[in-house]
Protein backbone atom coordinates (compact mmCIF):
# COMPACT_ATOMS: atom_id res chain seq x y z
CA UNK A 1 0.00 0.00 0.00
CA UNK A 2 1.26 3.30 -0.97
CA UNK A 3 2.09 5.53 2.37
CA UNK A 4 -0.28 8.44 2.58
CA UNK A 5 1.91 11.47 2.55
CA UNK A 6 1.09 14.64 5.12
CA UNK A 7 1.66 18.24 5.72
CA UNK A 8 2.33 19.50 8.78
CA UNK A 9 2.14 23.23 8.97
CA UNK A 10 3.46 24.62 12.49
CA UNK A 11 5.09 27.84 13.52
CA UNK A 12 6.66 26.10 16.55
CA UNK A 13 9.75 24.10 15.62
CA UNK A 14 9.71 21.65 18.31
CA UNK A 15 6.19 21.14 17.44
CA UNK A 16 6.81 20.46 14.34
CA UNK A 17 9.30 18.00 14.89
CA UNK A 18 7.08 15.75 17.51
CA UNK A 19 4.85 15.56 15.12
CA UNK A 20 6.74 14.84 12.05
CA UNK A 21 8.78 11.88 14.21
CA UNK A 22 5.07 10.72 15.28
CA UNK A 23 3.68 10.51 12.25
CA UNK A 24 6.58 9.23 10.23
CA UNK A 25 6.71 5.87 13.25
CA UNK A 26 3.06 5.12 12.05
CA UNK A 27 4.34 4.67 8.06
CA UNK A 28 3.34 8.19 6.95
CA UNK A 29 5.75 10.75 4.45
CA UNK A 30 5.82 14.03 6.15
CA UNK A 31 6.71 17.38 5.21
CA UNK A 32 6.93 20.52 7.21
CA UNK A 33 5.90 24.61 6.44
CA UNK A 34 6.11 26.89 9.20
CA UNK A 35 3.59 28.90 8.22
CA UNK A 36 0.23 29.57 6.11
CA UNK A 37 2.51 30.72 2.77
CA UNK A 38 5.11 28.40 3.65
CA UNK A 39 2.42 25.74 3.38
CA UNK A 40 1.04 27.19 0.05
CA UNK A 41 3.97 27.08 -1.39
CA UNK A 42 4.41 23.32 -0.44
CA UNK A 43 1.25 22.56 -1.93
CA UNK A 44 1.87 23.96 -5.37
CA UNK A 45 4.18 21.92 -5.61
CA UNK A 46 3.51 18.80 -3.63
CA UNK A 47 0.70 16.59 -4.10
CA UNK A 48 -0.54 15.82 0.28
CA UNK A 49 -3.30 13.92 1.14
CA UNK A 50 -3.82 14.82 4.18
CA UNK A 51 -2.94 18.83 5.53
CA UNK A 52 -2.43 19.20 9.72
CA UNK A 53 -2.44 23.01 10.01
CA UNK A 54 -2.24 25.23 13.48
CA UNK A 55 -3.97 28.18 13.81
CA UNK A 56 -2.02 30.61 15.08
CA UNK A 57 0.72 31.91 13.19
CA UNK A 58 3.37 34.63 11.67
CA UNK A 59 2.71 36.12 7.77
CA UNK A 60 -0.30 33.71 6.59
CA UNK A 61 -2.48 32.03 10.07
CA UNK A 62 -4.44 28.92 9.40
CA UNK A 63 -7.76 30.03 8.50
CA UNK A 64 -6.50 32.45 6.11
CA UNK A 65 -4.21 29.34 4.77
CA UNK A 66 -7.71 27.25 4.90
CA UNK A 67 -9.42 29.99 2.64
CA UNK A 68 -6.97 29.93 0.29
CA UNK A 69 -6.25 26.48 0.31
CA UNK A 70 -9.26 25.08 -0.07
CA UNK A 71 -9.48 27.09 -3.29
CA UNK A 72 -6.76 26.04 -4.89
CA UNK A 73 -7.09 22.59 -3.32
CA UNK A 74 -11.06 22.00 -2.60
CA UNK A 75 -10.15 17.51 -2.48
CA UNK A 76 -7.65 17.97 0.08
CA UNK A 77 -8.19 16.82 3.48
CA UNK A 78 -7.57 19.78 6.42
CA UNK A 79 -7.48 18.85 9.57
CA UNK A 80 -6.40 22.22 11.77
CA UNK A 81 -5.13 22.54 15.61
CA UNK A 82 -4.99 25.23 18.08
CA UNK A 83 -3.85 26.04 21.33
CA UNK A 84 -6.61 28.67 21.93
CA UNK A 85 -9.44 26.31 20.52
CA UNK A 86 -12.73 27.45 21.20
CA UNK A 87 -16.11 25.99 19.77
CA UNK A 88 -16.34 29.02 18.16
CA UNK A 89 -13.11 28.33 16.11
CA UNK A 90 -13.42 24.90 15.84
CA UNK A 91 -17.60 25.95 13.99
CA UNK A 92 -15.97 28.37 11.79
CA UNK A 93 -12.58 26.24 10.62
CA UNK A 94 -15.36 23.31 9.51
CA UNK A 95 -17.15 25.79 8.07
CA UNK A 96 -14.39 26.89 5.77
CA UNK A 97 -13.74 23.59 4.70
CA UNK A 98 -11.66 21.94 7.37
CA UNK A 99 -12.50 18.04 7.81
CA UNK A 100 -11.81 18.27 11.49
CA UNK A 101 -10.18 20.31 14.64
CA UNK A 102 -7.62 19.62 17.32
CA UNK A 103 -7.16 21.20 20.21
CA UNK A 104 -3.54 21.73 22.06
CA UNK A 105 -2.23 19.82 23.64
CA UNK A 106 -3.45 16.78 22.65
CA UNK A 107 -2.09 13.23 22.66
CA UNK A 108 -0.21 10.65 19.93
CA UNK A 109 -2.99 8.56 19.79
CA UNK A 110 -5.73 12.06 19.28
CA UNK A 111 -3.57 12.65 16.32
CA UNK A 112 -3.79 9.50 14.88
CA UNK A 113 -6.59 8.54 15.42
CA UNK A 114 -8.66 11.67 13.65
CA UNK A 115 -6.13 10.86 10.52
CA UNK A 116 -6.99 7.21 10.51
CA UNK A 117 -10.54 8.63 10.70
CA UNK A 118 -9.67 11.04 7.50
CA UNK A 119 -8.42 7.98 5.98
CA UNK A 120 -11.48 5.77 6.23
CA UNK A 121 -13.52 8.75 5.14
CA UNK A 122 -11.51 9.33 1.69
CA UNK A 123 -11.65 5.22 1.20
CA UNK A 124 -15.50 5.82 1.56
CA UNK A 125 -15.45 8.68 -0.67
CA UNK A 126 -13.01 7.34 -3.53
CA UNK A 127 -15.47 4.05 -3.29
CA UNK A 128 -18.78 6.45 -4.22
CA UNK A 129 -17.17 8.18 -6.95
CA UNK A 130 -16.19 4.71 -8.15
CA UNK A 131 -19.61 3.31 -7.48
CA UNK A 132 -21.28 6.82 -8.91
CA UNK A 133 -19.01 6.47 -12.17
CA UNK A 134 -20.32 2.83 -12.51
CA UNK A 135 -23.81 3.53 -11.97
CA UNK A 136 -23.29 6.13 -14.86
CA UNK A 137 -21.47 3.57 -16.78
CA UNK A 138 -24.67 1.10 -15.93
CA UNK A 139 -27.15 3.49 -16.61
CA UNK A 140 -25.34 4.96 -19.99
CA UNK A 141 -25.40 1.10 -20.46
CA UNK A 142 -29.08 0.17 -19.89
CA UNK A 143 -30.93 3.60 -20.65
CA UNK A 144 -31.02 6.64 -23.42
CA UNK A 145 -33.79 9.19 -21.96
CA UNK A 146 -37.13 7.68 -21.71
CA UNK A 147 -35.55 4.38 -23.85
CA UNK A 148 -34.62 1.14 -21.54
CA UNK A 149 -32.58 -1.60 -23.01
CA UNK A 150 -29.21 -4.25 -22.38
CA UNK A 151 -28.67 -5.72 -25.26
CA UNK A 152 -25.32 -5.40 -27.28
CA UNK A 153 -27.72 -3.86 -30.26
CA UNK A 154 -29.05 -1.15 -28.14
CA UNK A 155 -25.96 -0.69 -26.89
CA UNK A 156 -24.60 0.18 -30.14
CA UNK A 157 -27.98 2.40 -31.17
CA UNK A 158 -27.77 4.40 -27.75
CA UNK A 159 -23.60 5.30 -29.25
CA UNK A 160 -25.39 6.44 -32.41
CA UNK A 161 -27.73 8.62 -31.18
CA UNK A 162 -24.92 10.19 -28.91
CA UNK A 163 -22.63 10.72 -32.25
CA UNK A 164 -25.49 12.16 -34.41
CA UNK A 165 -27.10 14.01 -31.72
CA UNK A 166 -24.43 17.13 -32.10
CA UNK A 167 -24.80 17.40 -35.47
CA UNK A 168 -27.37 18.80 -38.13
CA UNK A 169 -27.22 15.57 -39.82
CA UNK A 170 -30.32 13.99 -41.48
CA UNK A 171 -31.57 10.59 -39.81
CA UNK A 172 -33.27 7.81 -41.06
CA UNK A 173 -34.30 5.46 -38.28
CA UNK A 174 -35.84 2.29 -39.59
CA UNK A 175 -37.25 -0.56 -37.63
CA UNK A 176 -40.76 -2.72 -37.22
CA UNK A 177 -43.70 -0.81 -36.05
CA UNK A 178 -43.30 -0.57 -32.12
CA UNK A 179 -39.60 -0.70 -31.69
CA UNK A 180 -39.43 2.68 -30.40
CA UNK A 181 -38.24 5.00 -33.67
CA UNK A 182 -40.46 8.18 -32.05
CA UNK A 183 -38.06 7.56 -28.97
CA UNK A 184 -34.54 7.80 -30.70
CA UNK A 185 -35.67 10.70 -32.33
CA UNK A 186 -36.93 12.25 -28.79
CA UNK A 187 -33.25 11.20 -27.33
CA UNK A 188 -31.69 12.82 -30.40
CA UNK A 189 -33.57 16.03 -30.31
CA UNK A 190 -32.84 16.18 -26.81
CA UNK A 191 -29.17 15.80 -26.93
CA UNK A 192 -28.79 18.15 -29.43
CA UNK A 193 -27.89 21.92 -29.80
CA UNK A 194 -31.72 22.27 -30.65
CA UNK A 195 -32.81 20.92 -27.43
CA UNK A 196 -34.24 23.89 -26.36
CA UNK A 197 -36.10 24.49 -29.59
CA UNK A 198 -39.48 22.97 -31.28
CA UNK A 199 -39.34 19.19 -32.07
CA UNK A 200 -42.21 18.92 -34.27
CA UNK A 201 -44.00 15.97 -35.12
CA UNK A 202 -45.89 14.76 -37.73
CA UNK A 203 -46.73 10.90 -39.61
CA UNK A 204 -47.14 11.04 -43.20
CA UNK A 205 -49.38 8.17 -43.01
CA UNK A 206 -51.49 10.14 -40.78
CA UNK A 207 -52.98 12.43 -43.22
CA UNK A 208 -54.86 12.58 -46.20
CA UNK A 209 -52.68 12.68 -49.13
CA UNK A 210 -54.73 16.32 -50.23
CA UNK A 211 -53.62 18.22 -47.12
CA UNK A 212 -50.25 16.88 -45.92
CA UNK A 213 -48.45 19.48 -48.31
CA UNK A 214 -50.24 22.09 -46.81
CA UNK A 215 -49.92 20.39 -43.48
CA UNK A 216 -46.02 20.35 -43.75
CA UNK A 217 -45.46 23.91 -45.72
CA UNK A 218 -48.19 25.37 -44.56
CA UNK A 219 -50.35 28.15 -47.55
CA UNK A 220 -51.28 31.39 -48.44
CA UNK A 221 -54.59 33.40 -47.95
CA UNK A 222 -56.80 32.25 -50.74
CA UNK A 223 -54.84 29.85 -52.01
CA UNK A 224 -58.01 27.15 -51.84
CA UNK A 225 -61.51 27.84 -50.65
CA UNK A 226 -61.82 28.91 -46.87
CA UNK A 227 -58.20 29.18 -46.76
CA UNK A 228 -59.06 33.20 -45.33
CA UNK A 229 -55.64 33.69 -43.69
CA UNK A 230 -51.81 32.38 -43.75
CA UNK A 231 -51.16 29.60 -41.68
CA UNK A 232 -47.70 28.26 -41.27
CA UNK A 233 -46.80 24.45 -41.98
CA UNK A 234 -44.98 22.47 -39.71
CA UNK A 235 -41.73 23.42 -41.48
CA UNK A 236 -41.85 26.75 -40.33
CA UNK A 237 -42.92 25.53 -36.57
CA UNK A 238 -39.93 23.38 -36.85
CA UNK A 239 -37.43 26.74 -37.43
CA UNK A 240 -34.36 26.45 -35.43
CA UNK A 241 -35.57 23.07 -34.01
CA UNK A 242 -36.15 19.70 -35.19
CA UNK A 243 -39.10 18.01 -37.83
CA UNK A 244 -39.75 14.28 -37.50
CA UNK A 245 -41.60 12.96 -40.01
CA UNK A 246 -42.64 9.56 -39.37
CA UNK A 247 -43.78 6.83 -41.74
CA UNK A 248 -42.15 8.73 -44.60
CA UNK A 249 -42.26 5.30 -46.58
CA UNK A 250 -46.33 6.64 -46.99
CA UNK A 251 -45.25 9.67 -48.26
CA UNK A 252 -47.20 10.56 -51.80
CA UNK A 253 -44.63 10.53 -54.61
CA UNK A 254 -45.54 13.85 -56.16
CA UNK A 255 -44.91 15.03 -52.47
CA UNK A 256 -41.85 13.54 -52.16
CA UNK A 257 -40.50 16.17 -55.09
CA UNK A 258 -40.73 18.98 -52.82
CA UNK A 259 -39.45 17.71 -49.80
CA UNK A 260 -36.08 16.84 -51.80
CA UNK A 261 -36.38 20.49 -52.36
CA UNK A 262 -36.63 21.79 -48.97
CA UNK A 263 -33.66 19.30 -47.73
CA UNK A 264 -31.28 20.77 -50.64
CA UNK A 265 -32.48 24.46 -51.06
CA UNK A 266 -33.86 25.09 -46.58
CA UNK A 267 -36.21 26.75 -47.69
CA UNK A 268 -40.23 25.92 -48.34
CA UNK A 269 -42.91 28.09 -50.26
CA UNK A 270 -46.18 27.59 -48.86
CA UNK A 271 -49.27 26.57 -51.15
CA UNK A 272 -50.81 28.95 -53.04
CA UNK A 273 -47.28 31.68 -52.47
CA UNK A 274 -45.23 33.22 -54.11
CA UNK A 275 -42.24 33.71 -52.05
CA UNK A 276 -39.75 31.09 -50.79
CA UNK A 277 -39.07 31.50 -47.04
CA UNK A 278 -35.48 30.14 -45.70
CA UNK A 279 -35.83 27.77 -42.67
CA UNK A 280 -33.18 26.27 -40.42
CA UNK A 281 -34.40 22.55 -39.33
CA UNK A 282 -32.83 19.05 -37.93
CA UNK A 283 -35.01 16.58 -40.48
CA UNK A 284 -35.35 12.98 -38.48
CA UNK A 285 -37.32 10.53 -40.41
CA UNK A 286 -38.60 7.41 -39.35
CA UNK A 287 -39.93 4.11 -41.92
CA UNK A 288 -40.74 0.32 -40.99
CA UNK A 289 -41.05 0.07 -44.64
CA UNK A 290 -37.66 -1.28 -46.83
CA UNK A 291 -37.21 1.93 -48.51
CA UNK A 292 -34.81 0.22 -50.97
CA UNK A 293 -37.59 -2.13 -51.84
CA UNK A 294 -39.86 0.65 -52.55
CA UNK A 295 -37.46 2.48 -54.57
CA UNK A 296 -37.28 -0.52 -56.64
CA UNK A 297 -40.71 -0.61 -56.75
CA UNK A 298 -40.98 2.75 -58.17
CA UNK A 299 -42.48 3.99 -55.04
CA UNK A 300 -39.99 6.35 -53.18
CA UNK A 301 -38.01 8.39 -55.12
CA UNK A 302 -34.10 7.34 -55.54
CA UNK A 303 -32.59 10.31 -55.04
CA UNK A 304 -34.90 11.72 -51.47
CA UNK A 305 -33.72 8.10 -50.49
CA UNK A 306 -30.20 8.70 -50.88
CA UNK A 307 -31.14 12.19 -49.23
CA UNK A 308 -32.68 11.26 -46.23
CA UNK A 309 -30.23 8.15 -45.73
CA UNK A 310 -27.06 9.95 -44.44
CA UNK A 311 -27.21 8.20 -41.52
CA UNK A 312 -29.32 5.02 -40.55
CA UNK A 313 -30.20 4.42 -37.68
CA UNK A 314 -32.19 0.57 -37.65
CA UNK A 315 -33.80 -0.76 -34.40
CA UNK A 316 -34.01 -4.28 -33.75
CA UNK A 317 -37.09 -6.15 -33.26
CA UNK A 318 -37.54 -7.26 -29.42
CA UNK A 319 -37.75 -10.78 -30.33
CA UNK A 320 -34.22 -10.22 -31.60
CA UNK A 321 -33.05 -8.98 -27.90
CA UNK A 322 -34.88 -11.24 -25.69
CA UNK A 323 -32.31 -9.99 -22.93
CA UNK A 324 -34.25 -7.00 -22.91
CA UNK A 325 -37.60 -8.46 -22.49
CA UNK A 326 -37.32 -8.59 -18.58
CA UNK A 327 -35.92 -5.28 -18.07
CA UNK A 328 -38.36 -3.61 -20.01
CA UNK A 329 -41.28 -5.70 -18.16
CA UNK A 330 -39.61 -4.56 -14.85
CA UNK A 331 -39.47 -0.95 -16.17
CA UNK A 332 -43.54 -1.25 -17.48
CA UNK A 333 -44.32 -2.37 -14.07
CA UNK A 334 -43.41 0.30 -12.24
CA UNK A 335 -44.56 2.65 -14.47
CA UNK A 336 -48.39 1.13 -14.49
CA UNK A 337 -47.32 0.75 -10.39
CA UNK A 338 -47.23 4.42 -10.36
CA UNK A 339 -50.05 5.03 -13.07
CA UNK A 340 -52.92 2.74 -11.54
CA UNK A 341 -51.82 2.88 -7.56
CA UNK A 342 -50.72 -0.40 -7.41
CA UNK A 343 -48.21 -2.27 -5.69
CA UNK A 344 -47.17 -5.43 -8.49
CA UNK A 345 -43.57 -6.64 -7.45
CA UNK A 346 -43.07 -8.45 -11.21
CA UNK A 347 -43.68 -10.96 -13.71
CA UNK A 348 -44.08 -14.64 -11.69
CA UNK A 349 -41.33 -17.36 -13.31
CA UNK A 350 -44.38 -18.42 -14.97
CA UNK A 351 -45.02 -15.36 -16.53
CA UNK A 352 -41.72 -14.60 -17.19
CA UNK A 353 -41.51 -17.79 -19.32
CA UNK A 354 -44.65 -17.00 -21.44
CA UNK A 355 -43.12 -13.51 -22.26
CA UNK A 356 -39.22 -14.86 -22.60
CA UNK A 357 -40.54 -17.37 -25.05
CA UNK A 358 -43.33 -14.83 -27.08
CA UNK A 359 -42.55 -13.48 -30.42
CA UNK A 360 -43.58 -10.09 -29.98
CA UNK A 361 -44.92 -9.02 -33.52
CA UNK A 362 -45.85 -5.50 -32.21
CA UNK A 363 -42.45 -5.20 -30.37
CA UNK A 364 -41.85 -3.15 -27.04
CA UNK A 365 -45.06 -1.26 -27.62
CA UNK A 366 -46.86 -4.44 -27.37
CA UNK A 367 -45.07 -5.60 -24.17
CA UNK A 368 -46.01 -1.93 -22.86
CA UNK A 369 -49.74 -3.17 -23.60
CA UNK A 370 -49.47 -6.32 -22.02
CA UNK A 371 -48.00 -5.31 -18.78
CA UNK A 372 -50.38 -2.28 -18.56
CA UNK A 373 -53.09 -5.32 -18.44
CA UNK A 374 -51.01 -7.45 -16.16
CA UNK A 375 -50.82 -5.11 -13.67
CA UNK A 376 -54.40 -3.57 -13.98
CA UNK A 377 -55.84 -7.11 -13.57
CA UNK A 378 -53.39 -8.38 -10.92
CA UNK A 379 -54.27 -8.93 -7.66
CA UNK A 380 -51.62 -10.11 -5.83
CA UNK A 381 -47.35 -9.41 -5.57
CA UNK A 382 -46.97 -11.20 -8.81
CA UNK A 383 -48.19 -11.04 -12.34
CA UNK A 384 -49.12 -14.79 -13.00
CA UNK A 385 -49.88 -16.22 -16.43
CA UNK A 386 -53.41 -15.92 -15.59
CA UNK A 387 -53.27 -11.66 -15.83
CA UNK A 388 -51.26 -12.15 -19.56
CA UNK A 389 -53.50 -12.41 -22.94
CA UNK A 390 -54.27 -15.51 -24.20
CA UNK A 391 -52.37 -15.43 -27.32
CA UNK A 392 -48.86 -15.90 -25.53
CA UNK A 393 -50.55 -18.63 -23.46
CA UNK A 394 -51.82 -20.40 -26.79
CA UNK A 395 -47.96 -19.65 -28.61
CA UNK A 396 -46.75 -21.44 -25.41
CA UNK A 397 -48.94 -24.51 -25.72
CA UNK A 398 -48.53 -24.49 -29.58
CA UNK A 399 -44.36 -24.59 -29.26
CA UNK A 400 -44.99 -27.54 -26.79
CA UNK A 401 -46.19 -29.81 -30.37
CA UNK A 402 -48.99 -31.64 -28.67
CA UNK A 403 -49.94 -34.76 -30.00
CA UNK A 404 -53.36 -35.81 -29.64
CA UNK A 405 -52.63 -38.01 -26.30
CA UNK A 406 -51.03 -35.14 -24.82
CA UNK A 407 -52.28 -33.51 -21.50
CA UNK A 408 -54.19 -30.18 -22.29
CA UNK A 409 -53.25 -28.83 -18.84
CA UNK A 410 -51.74 -25.57 -18.55
CA UNK A 411 -49.88 -26.05 -15.28
CA UNK A 412 -48.43 -29.22 -16.97
CA UNK A 413 -47.24 -26.68 -20.21
CA UNK A 414 -45.85 -24.08 -17.90
CA UNK A 415 -43.54 -26.95 -16.68
CA UNK A 416 -42.41 -28.24 -20.06
CA UNK A 417 -41.95 -24.43 -21.53
CA UNK A 418 -39.67 -24.10 -18.52
CA UNK A 419 -38.06 -26.96 -19.34
CA UNK A 420 -36.83 -26.85 -22.56
CA UNK A 421 -36.16 -23.24 -22.06
CA UNK A 422 -33.09 -24.92 -19.73
CA UNK A 423 -32.21 -27.69 -21.72
CA UNK A 424 -32.27 -25.09 -24.32
CA UNK A 425 -29.59 -22.76 -22.35
CA UNK A 426 -27.46 -25.78 -21.08
CA UNK A 427 -27.00 -26.87 -24.90
CA UNK A 428 -26.31 -23.16 -25.99
CA UNK A 429 -23.41 -22.44 -23.11
CA UNK A 430 -22.21 -26.23 -23.45
CA UNK A 431 -23.88 -26.81 -19.75
CA UNK A 432 -22.23 -24.10 -18.05
CA UNK A 433 -24.73 -23.13 -15.47
CA UNK A 434 -23.76 -19.77 -14.77
CA UNK A 435 -23.75 -18.71 -18.40
CA UNK A 436 -27.30 -20.52 -18.30
CA UNK A 437 -28.56 -18.19 -15.50
CA UNK A 438 -27.72 -15.37 -17.25
CA UNK A 439 -29.25 -16.24 -20.64
CA UNK A 440 -32.55 -17.09 -18.32
CA UNK A 441 -32.49 -14.52 -16.67
CA UNK A 442 -32.49 -16.24 -12.92
CA UNK A 443 -30.25 -16.81 -10.47
CA UNK A 444 -27.45 -19.85 -10.36
CA UNK A 445 -29.13 -21.36 -7.23
CA UNK A 446 -32.46 -21.01 -9.03
CA UNK A 447 -30.88 -23.02 -12.30
CA UNK A 448 -29.74 -25.55 -9.98
CA UNK A 449 -32.50 -26.29 -7.79
CA UNK A 450 -34.76 -26.37 -11.47
CA UNK A 451 -32.35 -28.42 -13.50
CA UNK A 452 -32.81 -31.31 -10.26
CA UNK A 453 -36.56 -30.78 -10.95
CA UNK A 454 -36.59 -32.29 -14.34
CA UNK A 455 -33.76 -34.27 -13.81
CA UNK A 456 -31.66 -32.40 -16.48
CA UNK A 457 -28.07 -33.85 -15.68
Amino acid sequence: MTPQRVLVIEDEENMRHMLKTMLEKSDYLVACAGDGMEGLEQMATHDFDYILCDIKMPRMDGMAFLREAVLRHPEKVYIMMSAYGTVESALEAINKGAYDYISKPFKTDEVLLTLKKAEEREVLRKENLRLKDRIGVIEKRYSFGNIVARSEAMARVFDLVEKVSEHKTTVLITGESGTGKELIARAIHANSPRASEALVNINCGGIPENLLESELFGYSRGAFTDANRDKPGRFEEADKGTLFLDEIGEMPFALQVKLLRVLQEEEITPLGGTGSKKIDVRVIVATSKDLEREVVKGRFREDLYYRINVMTIHLPPLRTRKGDVSLLAGYFVDVFNEKLKKQVEAPSSDAMALLMAYHWPGNVRELENVIERAVLLSTGRWITPGELPARLVHQALSAQELSPGDSLSIKKAYRDLQRNLIAKALGTTNGNKTQAARLLEISRPMLIAKIKEYGLF
